[in-house]
């Protein structure tokens, strides 16, 4: 079907991750036409063709070679478009780096972003990716679910998760930066917090978020006892993990740039599931596959670890309906691996 209107351009940064390319794919199809950046691979073409085979992407995907360390790459790719969609996070960092290199580079980086986007002139809104886990890792005890009130304490991740405690931290700050620019520039800018990311995707390889929520199925239990073994932050994040469909994610993202009230930080997290209940569903309906028992991860501290539920209410009362719950996150993945031959 045709579509009835231009919808201008909108600018995606990190095209070939895992969100952003189905946020690209959300785009097309609602008739926008979108610049995406992609990082140039050292020595080789990255394989963009899962981005450019999409329905649409012929006649209105334009790629653009650009780089966090580099802000002034952006520029052309946001010339001229109405809203951003800044998806990109670094992630290659070296062994060596510290966490405030690590935080200083995603912050210049991203304010980077905003610059160009002031400087365009052309537009007026930016829709920042950020996560959970810049709301929820603080340490108190809450009794009922959290909101986007919540901010996550830096101090308290330093002290207590070595193991992906630069990307809590660096999201936290720059987050927090990214807002502290957009009120002092007069540029609207809104942030989205997903849970765990679940479902299909794009390109040719399973993205590491969903092959870790997917351990069961590819009968890796014992990375969950690893990582409670060598940092127990991570087990009550297991015991009763929050999980969010990738489209649903995508959908919030145009949802909330085109909703005109919507300011502020958005928990966008659909379900809740303890891992008794996940492990009866898997092993119940998928029965073929090797489902390793889940007796090894009880503890008698796991409640007092457990972090908080986080609440979607502020997301759900602009308007937004999330499509997708546990069973189809997982039976979408599940197919999606099949077909890339991965299961």
């Amino acid at each position: 079907m045709e579509m009835e209107m231009e919808k201008g351009s909108i600018c995606v940064t990190g095209g070939t991750g895992f969100l952003a390319s189905w946020i690209i794919k959300r785009l097309l199809e609602d008739g926008y036409s979108v610049n995406t950046t992609v990082r140039s691979a050292a020595g080789s073409k990255k394989d963009v063709s899962y981005l450019t085979n999409l329905p649409h992407a012929s006649e209105r995907l334009k790629i653009f070679e650009a780089d966090l360390s580099k802000p002034e790459s952006f520029d052309a790719p946001i010339k001229g478009c109405t809203g951003v969609f800044h998806v990109a996070h670094p992630m290659d960092f070296g062994s060596n780096d510290s966490v405030e290199d690590v935080t200083e580079k995603s912050i210049k980086g991203s304010l980077g972003v905003l610059q160009a986007c002031v400087d365009s002139k052309t537009v007026k809104k930016v829709v920042y990716t950020s996560s959970v886990s810049a709301v929820i890792f603080n340490g108190k005890n809450h009794a009922k679910s959290v909101d986007e009130e919540s901010w996550s304490d830096v101090d308290y991740i330093r002290d207590h998760m070595k193991f992906g405690g630069w990307y809590h931290i660096s999201k936290t700050l720059t987050e927090k930066a990214i807002i502290e620019f957009g009120e002092r520039e007069g540029l609207d800018v809104v942030t989205v917090h997903p849970s765990f990311i679940h479902g299909p995707f794009l390109g040719p390889r399973c993205p590491q978020s969903v092959r870790d929520v997917m351990a069961m199925i590819f009968g890796e239990l014992l990375i969950f006892r690893y990582i409670y073994i060598s940092d127990t932050h991570m087990y009550p994040m297991l015991r009763r993990a929050p999980f969010v469909h990738v489209d649903d994610v995508a959908s919030a993202h145009i949802h909330l740039f085109e909703h005109p009230t919507a300011k502020g930080r958005y928990i966008c997290s659909k379900t809740e599931v303890p891992i008794e209940e996940l492990y009866k569903l898997l092993s119940t309906k998928y029965p073929e596959y090797n489902i390793p028992n889940i007796d090894l991860l009880e503890s008698e501290d796991a409640e007092k670890m457990m972090f908080p539920s986080v609440s979607s209410e502020k997301l759900l009362g602009t308007g937004f309906q999330f499509k997708y719950g546990i069973e189809e996150m997982f039976d979408d993945a599940i197919e999606c691996c099949k077909r890339n031959n991965i299961l």
